[in-house]
């Protein structure tokens, strides 16, 4: 639910306003890209601590996703405090988390076939080229084309979020998704942030400042990060649907 509060703040930010920040967006992708690679390294050790300790890493899973809601809460405060020094820092540690909490469905793509490393390369290829048509879109969108999708982007994926609520509370009574409705949910989170993508090249320049860009590249990173769990949702998905 991080990323729709950073939708709707950013909405009321931005609403009737024109460029306050030119240059943010520019400011915020080698951070935006740095904390990518950082998730990438995050997630390579947890796939080591996975294989050789199923255990370590159960205990250790847990206590990164608590880190994780925590750091994301203070660094976004921090940030928005303009205490840029010391947010980047939590930022980095936020995105190895991250990382570290990604390792399940990685693990589970590269030990199902027809998945493996080359779909997860897909992936991660998809989001480059996300970003490249988006950057393009959303640059150039009208005031009123912009809001419109800004608030249709923020229902969606508020409702998709509570639609993967309901998915865990059912598995926990052992009631699992059936494979169409796990693909219909992943593809919706698929177009929900990419549509998400072309938001923020609108949004961001006209909610924060040029010297605000640790706030703006944690919005793009949690677009991008999510892109790329929900299209390697839809792969695993599409995997095993085609097995049943």
């Amino acid at each position: 639910m991080a990323n729709t509060s950073n939708f709707r703040q950013a909405m009321h930010k931005a609403k009737g306003q024109s460029l306050v920040g030119p240059n943010v967006v520019a400011n915020a992708l080698p951070f935006v890209g740095g904390g990518l690679i950082l998730t990438a390294v995050g997630t390579f050790g947890g796939l080591g601590v996975l294989n050789s300790n199923r255990g370590l890493f159960m205990a250790t899973f847990l206590i990164a996703i608590i880190a994780e809601l925590v750091l994301f809460f203070v660094a976004r405060t921090i940030a928005e405090k303009g205490n840029n020094n010391v947010a980047l820092p939590l930022l980095a540690t936020y995105s190895l988390l991250s990382g570290y909490t990604l390792t399940g469905l990685v693990h589970v793509a590269l030990t199902t076939p027809g998945v493996g490393i080359e779909r997860i390369g897909f992936a991660a290829l998809g989001c480059g080229i996300t970003f490249i048509a988006a950057r393009q879109i959303g640059s150039n969108l009208s005031e009123e084309d912009g809001m419109a999708l800004t608030k249709t982007v923020s229902l969606g994926i508020i409702g998709l979020f509570v639609a993967i609520i309901g998915q865990v509370i059912c598995s926990l009574f052992g009631i699992y998704t059936a494979g169409w409705l796990e693909i219909a949910i992943s593809g919706i989170g698929v177009f929900l942030f990419a549509g998400a993508a072309v938001v923020d090249f609108y949004i961001l320049p006209r909610s924060y400042r040029d010297d605000q860009y640790v706030l703006a590249a944690l919005s793009m990173y949690l677009t991008y990060i999510n892109l790329f769990i929900f299209i390697l949702r839809l792969l695993i998905a599409i995997s095993s649907g085609s097995r049943d």
